[in-house]
C-alpha cells in the first residue's frame, strides 16, 4: 500500500490539530460541565474559556477575523465531536456562533459584516437564528412573521419560538415573509420592540427563548441578501452546519460508551467482570461498531460539504440522521449496561442520555430528513 493510500481515510493534519485544541478546551470545562448543562442562560465561565482559545473563529471567514478563508464544515464537525463529548452547553455555544451568523457571512452588506462578524469570531457578540414559530416547525413556508419596507426602513412583526441563544443573543437573523417571498433580516437584540420570554425548557436544559417582534424597525441594510431570497440563505446555513450535528452526536456516543466500559470493567457480578457477563460484551461491541460507522459517514459528509455544501446536502443529511440515531441507541445501551447506576440522577450518563434525545429533532428531525432524501432518490433515480 502506498503512503498516499495509507492516509486515504485519515484526517489531514490541520483537522487533527483542531481536534487537539478542541479536546483541550473540552477537558478545561469538565469541572463546570454539569452546572453549565443545566443552565438556561449562557454560562459565563464556559464563554470565557471558549473565548480564550479563539476556536469560535472557525465559524467565521478569515476576512472577518476567522480561522479559515471560508467556513469549513469538516473543521466545525471535528471540533463539535470533541466538545459535545464533555459539555453540551459548550458545543451549542460554539456551533451557534456559526449557525446564527452564516447568512450574514455570505449575504450581508459590507457594513453589517464588518461590524458584527469580527465580534462573533472573538465571542464578543452572541449570534442567533430565528426560524421557528409557536405553530410552525418543519414547514417554514407557513411562518407568519412579516417584513415590510416602510419609509426607508424594514418593519418586522412576529413571534419566534424555541430560539437557541434567545434572551442572551446580541443579534438575531430573523426569517420572515416579505411580499411574495421570504427574507432574512438582522435585528440587534436591543432594538426597540424586541422582547424575549422563556415559557419552555427541554429535557436537556438549553439556552432557549421565544423572541417577540412588535413593530421592530431596522435600516434597509439590515436585510441579509436579496429581498425575498431568505430561504436560499437558510438552506446554505443548513448545508454547511447540519453535518456538524452528526459530529456532536458521534462525540456524545463515544463518551457514553466510555462510561459504560468504565462501569462494566469495574463491577463484578456472579464472580466475573460485568464486561464479560451475558449480553454485556455484545452491547459494548455493537456500540463501538455503530460509533465507527457513524464517524466514517460523518467525516466523509463533512469533507464533501467543505468542498460544496449545497451539492452534498444529501450526504450531510444522511450523516445527521445516522449519527443521531446511533447516539440514541448507544446511550440507551450504555444505560442498560449500567443498570441502576445508569438511571441515577446527576450522573454523567444521565446527562448524556438527556442530551442525546433532542439531537434527533433539532436542525431537521429524522422523519423530515428521510422524507426529503426519499423524494430526492425517487426523483433522480440514481445513487
Amino acid at each position: 500500500m502506498s503512503e498516499s493510500e495509507q492516509g486515504l481515510f485519515e484526517l489531514p493534519r490541520k483537522y487533527l490539530e483542531l481536534q487537539v485544541e478542541a479536546r483541550a478546551l473540552a477537558e478545561s470545562v469538565r469541572d463546570i460541565a454539569a452546572r453549565a448543562d443545566e443552565s438556561d442562560g449562557i454560562d459565563v465561565d464556559v464563554r470565557k474559556r471558549l473565548q480564550a482559545t479563539g476556536l469560535a473563529g472557525v465559524t467565521v471567514p478569515s476576512r472577518f477575523g476567522g480561522r479559515f478563508e471560508e467556513v469549513d464544515s469538516l473543521a466545525v464537525t471535528v471540533i463539535r465531536e470533541r466538545l459535545a463529548a464533555e459539555c453540551g452547553h459548550l458545543d451549542s455555544l460554539f456551533a451557534m456562533q456559526g449557525i446564527g451568523s452564516y447568512g450574514l457571512s455570505v449575504g450581508g452588506t459590507p457594513a453589517m459584516q464588518e461590524y458584527w462578524l469580527p465580534r462573533v469570531a472573538n465571542l464578543d457578540a452572541i449570534a442567533a437564528l430565528g426560524l421557528t414559530e409557536p405553530d410552525v416547525g418543519s414547514d417554514l413556508k407557513a411562518l407568519t412573521t412579516s417584513i415590510e419596507e416602510v419609509d426607508g426602513e424594514l418593519v418586522v412583526n412576529g413571534h419566534k419560538s424555541f430560539i437557541t441563544n434567545g434572551g442572551d443573543a446580541d443579534f438575531y437573523s430573523i426569517l420572515g415573509r416579505e411580499g411574495e417571498g421570504y427574507s432574512l433580516v438582522l435585528i440587534p437584540a436591543d432594538t426597540p420592540g424586541v422582547t424575549t420570554e422563556r415559557p419552555h425548557q427541554i429535557i436537556a436544559p438549553h439556552v432557549l427563548s421565544d423572541v417577540i417582534l412588535k413593530d421592530v424597525r431596522v435600516p434597509l441594510d439590515h436585510r441579509i441578501g436579496q429581498q425575498g431570497k431568505g430561504f436560499s440563505l437558510v438552506l446554505a446555513t443548513l448545508a454547511t452546519f447540519r453535518v456538524s450535528v452528526a459530529g456532536a452526536a458521534v462525540g456524545l456516543a463515544e463518551a457514553a460508551l466510555k462510561e459504560a466500559v468504565r462501569h462494566a470493567n469495574g463491577r463484578e457480578q456472579f464472580g466475573v467482570s460485568l464486561s464479560r457477563l451475558g449480553s454485556v460484551p455484545e452491547h459494548l461491541a455493537m456500540c463501538w461498531t455503530d460509533i465507527e460507522m457513524a464517524r466514517s459517514l460523518t467525516y466523509r459528509a463533512a469533507a464533501a460539504s467543505a468542498r460544496d455544501a449545497r451539492a452534498n446536502l444529501h450526504l450531510s443529511s444522511m450523516a445527521k440522521v445516522a449519527a443521531t440515531e446511533v447516539a440514541g441507541r448507544v446511550v440507551d445501551r450504555a444505560v442498560q449496561v449500567m443498570g441502576r447506576y445508569g438511571i441515577t440522577r446527576g450522573s454523567n450518563i444521565e446527562r448524556l442520555y438527556r442530551e442525546a434525545r433532542p439531537m434527533r429533532i433539532y436542525e431537521g428531525s429524522t422523519e423530515v430528513i428521510l422524507d426529503s432524501l426519499a423524494k430526492q432518490l425517487v426523483k433522480d433515480g440514481t445513487l
